[in-house]
């Protein structure tokens, strides 16, 4: 296995992940949202320096075999609905009400397409329909459209966006049409259903312009350094592939999926049959599920409420990170989901944030230290966070500001708590899994507020979504409709999927031989939904009684090295020693010394008991009283609720 590097760029954070042999190194940087290729850089010097010991971008990218990256450009657009502004043509007669069914359809329709319809008969031949195209494209592009879809229904919705392509190609030839790029959705998904498939080409034509500008710009960086592979862009299905072979909506909620990569990958190796994910960041908590090894997955994702035909990570975000914003509204803490993000920042950032966060409250509490967080790198104010938890969160309760840091972490917890709720009804005993920046600090509240008795607090914490990219694989995977399966229906099909790979594979610089390709078909039954594996072929024809929408899916997948994690093994279990003892405030409003130990002096076998501190580089876990830990052959912290107060 060559050197290997994944990047997680985060609201707040970019982080990295460097991978030589058995060797694991870290960096984070402050994510630079008004340019996304600065932090990117940024945190390959940080890495970099982690390897050599001085900044050598130059070394590094030149000793890279593969880099994988995730990004939160797709995902920000969409939330902010920041975007270029769409054209959308339909087939004449078709009422856009299909698309406009709930409050976030109405809401992401008008930010991304307005008034800006138009629609075409394609039945039509000759100059009668080559003029009515001219005349339609003219029209959105008079309205201010820079970006066109064109989205028709019914049986020959195929064929007929084909004859619109050839129109538009020979009318408007690329080096006159220029900047307006043109998706008709066939090209992006076989899809029956009208809404899911125009939704999908929509949110990918939306994401498209802002992606592919900073991708590149990435992607040439790279270049000038000479790296050997291309940039590998981490896919929300859990697969890479480079620049030019990536869908915009692909790159929609990535991170967490990297997170959700890594989690199954503990889950399968400690056997642990359902881990229940909990990635705080800096904007919202992520919470997921890994059952029995797999992921949880919606298999028609949601993107902003609004169904699409990919699948997605079956993922709950919830409005409370370490950057969101509390309130007090009508006598009671509100958390989120607005945020302060990186820049400016909690108030404690020193930045011009003057809304307080749960990193000013833990500052405060005592559980942050104001010269160690980040490395150092950054010295909290704790004046300042003072201050703006006094003014907007103890004045207006009528309380001291003990009172307002506790009441601000309960409700903090418990909104957290709730969203695990969700998935906790889905299996019989969970544990948690808690990283990201922030998870570590609030595992303990939140699962003693939700009921968990077991968390695991990953070493790679800090960048546990970075480090769960590096169990992806190079790898596309197709889907197709499927009307007929009888006959040559379904070879046909298979064929033509089997010929898409072969191609793809061979643009990512591979011969189809070197990859393992899969395949299976699915359906709904009564309103379930079941996959059957294609292998043999001939037997998927029985079995398919009552079957529903069923589609043929093929992933094609050339694999690349992946850390290996250490087998269980009897340890010498003993006390580590504390660094210090530190004032904390608890629940009781009370100040109580505790011990502090430091995450990069404890070795595997390590135990103890909360009330205590385990201060990592990048990451503060906190332990409550009635906790117990212990440090196991991988640096995992395993923690268990013995009972007791917080």
């Amino acid at each position: 296995m060559g050197l290997l590097m994944t990047i997680d760029n985060g609201g707040t954070f970019t982080d990295a992940c460097l991978i030589d042999g058995e060797r694991v190194f870290r960096a984070k940087t402050l994510t630079t949202p008004y340019d996304l290729t600065k932090c990117f850089i940024e945190v390959i010097k940080a890495a970099s320096k982690e390897i050599y010991g001085e900044e050598n971008i130059r070394a590094l990218l030149t000793d890279l075999d593969y880099l994988r990256y995730s990004t939160t450009g797709g995902t920000n657009a969409i939330v902010q609905k920041k975007g270029p502004r769409l054209g959308l043509i339909l087939r004449e007669g078709t009422n856009p009400s299909f698309l406009l069914g709930s409050n976030e359809e109405k809401e992401m329709f008008t930010a991304m397409v307005d008034d800006r319809i138009a629609g075409i008969n394609p039945n039509g031949e000759g100059q009668e329909l080559e003029a009515r195209v001219v005349e339609v494209i003219n029209q959105l592009l008079s309205q201010g459209a820079n970006r066109l879809v064109v989205s028709l229904s019914g049986a020959n919705m195929v064929e007929d966006e084909i004859k619109i392509k050839k129109i538009i190609l020979r009318k408007y030839p690329r080096h006159l049409l220029g900047a307006v790029p043109v998706l008709f959705s066939h090209e992006l998904v076989d899809d029956v259903n009208d809404s899911r498939r125009t939704w999908g080409a929509l949110i990918n034509s939306f994401l498209h312009s802002g992606i592919e500008r900073f991708l590149y710009n990435a992607e040439n960086v790279l270049r000038e350094y000479r790296t050997k592979n291309p940039l590998l862009i981490f896919h929300n299905d859990g697969s890479s592939a480079r620049v030019a072979k990536t869908t915009a909506i692909k790159t929609y909620g990535s991170g967490p999926r990297g997170g959700m990569e890594g989690t199954k990958a503990l889950a399968q190796h400690y056997n642990i049959p359902a881990l229940l994910t909990l990635d705080i960041g800096g904007t919202t908590s992520d919470i997921g599920l890994v059952k029995a090894g797999q992921i949880k997955e919606d298999v028609y994702g949601k993107i902003e409420e609004i169904p699409t035909s990919f699948s997605l990570s079956d993922l709950i975000s919830v409005g409370a990170g370490g950057s969101s914003i509390f309130k007090v509204v009508e006598g009671k803490i509100v958390v989120g989901p607005e945020s302060v993000g990186a820049a400016p920042g909690p108030a404690c950032f020193g930045r011009g944030g003057q809304e307080p966060t749960i990193t000013d409250a833990y500052l405060l509490m005592g559980v942050l230290d104001s010269r160690s967080y980040f490395r150092g790198s950054m010295v909290l104010d704790e004046s300042r966070a003072r201050a703006a938890i006094e003014e907007k969160i103890a004045k207006p309760l009528g309380v001291s500001l003990e009172e307002a840091l506790v009441a601000m972490e309960k409700a903090y917890e418990e909104k957290i708590a709730k969203g695990l709720a969700v998935y906790q009804d889905q299996a019989d005993e969970v544990t948690l899994l808690a990283f990201g920046g922030a998870g570590p600090m609030s595992a303990c509240g939140v699962a003693r507020a939700a009921g968990i008795k077991q968390i695991v607090i990953p070493r790679l914490a800090a960048v546990f979504s970075a480090f769960g990219i590096s169990f992806s694989d190079i790898a596309h995977e197709y889907q197709a409709n499927l009307v007929e399966i009888k006959g040559k229906g379904l070879q046909e099909k298979l064929n033509q999927l089997e010929e898409r790979a072969k191609r793809d594979m061979f643009a990512e610089g591979f011969d189809i031989s070197e990859c393992t390709i899969q395949t299976h078909l699915s359906f709904f039954r009564n309103g379930e939904y079941q996959t059957i594996t294609l292998d043999p072929l001939d037997t998927v024809i029985f079995g398919l009684e009552g079957a529903q929408d069923i589609r043929l899916h093929l992933k094609v997948e050339r694999p690349i090295a992946h850390i290996k994690l250490e087998n269980k093994k009897k340890l010498k279990e003993h006390a580590p020693a504390s660094l210090y003892q530190k004032s904390i405030l608890n629940t009781e409003k009370q100040s109580k010394e505790i011990p502090v130990y430091r995450f990069e002096e404890m070795k595997p076998g390590a135990i103890g008991a909360g009330p205590a501190l385990i201060e990592d580089e990048y990451f503060t876990c906190r332990i409550l009283e009635g906790w117990t830990f212990k440090v196991n052959e991988n640096k995992d912290i395993f923690l268990y609720d013995e009972g007791g107060k917080a």
